[in-house]
């Protein structure tokens, strides 16, 4: 396991058209961040133009098909990574610096349009504020939440748009420490309402791990990790064109230090 701390392009116009709109940082750079790094300078850019929706004819059909949205800049999966790593970093030493972006021009450029650069897929535990901990802000991270982080065909749908529509380069499924989903799973006691509807997905890694709650939580983030490789089409043929990563994390709620589970 290595700790995001320690771990250290693909092209935007992801449907071939060619863009010709300079684009303009509307982002506060990172001081600690060194200028030798172009992917880091071109990370804090967007473009103003706006997404182009092509007319698809079919022999019987005709339908006008949903403007596409470019990612941020032309980072890379590993790149867009190396962000969520840095932003952790930032988090978890108290060197935030999210606060320093103009969120009032951040709200006007994300009006009709976002980019988010990653997507995560984390639990809805309130101690888990997935932009906070990862040093972002507004446009910046497309998360989806559910009690164990599982990997529901809604959250695969939701998944699905940011990677084929939106262009996130990296998904992460991070769990917690002292996940209230996982622990309930593990004890299998009787519980109100719809809560047992969640064991299911979350049962096959205390199977694997046993009833310790931090193993049985990092092998959950493992195997819905890898069911969003495998079971969506979509996302599993990104993966393969090396334009989409899936990885996945545990996030300790002591130290604030995201790592990966491998």
């Amino acid at each position: 396991m290595r700790s995001l701390i320690d771990v250290a392009d693909d092209d935007p116009k992801r449907d071939g058209t060619a863009l010709d709109i300079e684009p303009l940082s509307i982002y506060a750079p990172h001081s600690q961040v060194p200028d030798e790094n172009p992917s880091r300078r071109t990370f804090f850019k967007m473009t103003f133009g706006g997404a182009v929706a092509g007319l698809v004819t079919a022999t019987t059909m005709e339908f006008v098909a949903p403007p596409r949205v470019f990612a941020q800049s032309a980072l890379s999966p590993d790149a867009a990574l190396q962000e969520l790593m840095d932003g952790n970093r930032r988090f978890s030493t108290g060197h935030l610096s999210s606060r320093e972006h103009d969120l009032e021009i951040l709200k006007q450029q994300t009006v009709d349009k976002q980019e988010p650069f990653a997507a995560v897929l984390s639990c809805a535990d309130s101690r888990v504020p997935v932009e906070l901990l990862f040093d972002q802000t507004i446009g910046h991270i497309f998360v989806t939440r559910i009690a164990g982080n599982v990997a529901t065909s809604e959250i695969i749908a939701s998944l699905e748009y940011g990677a084929a529509v939106l262009g996130t380069k990296v998904i992460l499924v991070m769990g917690h420490g002292n996940c209230g989903a996982v622990k309930a799973t593990i004890q299998g006691k009787q519980v109100p309402g719809q809560i047992s509807a969640l064991f299911p997905h979350i049962q096959p890694a205390v199977d694997q791990a046993g009833p310790n709650l931090e193993a049985a939580t990092k092998a959950n983030a493992k195997i819905h990790a890898s069911l969003l490789r495998q079971s969506s089409t979509v996302i599993s043929g990104l993966v393969k064109e090396n334009k989409l990563k899936v990885v996945a994390a545990y996030y300790d709620l002591a130290t604030g230090v995201v790592s990966l589970v491998e």
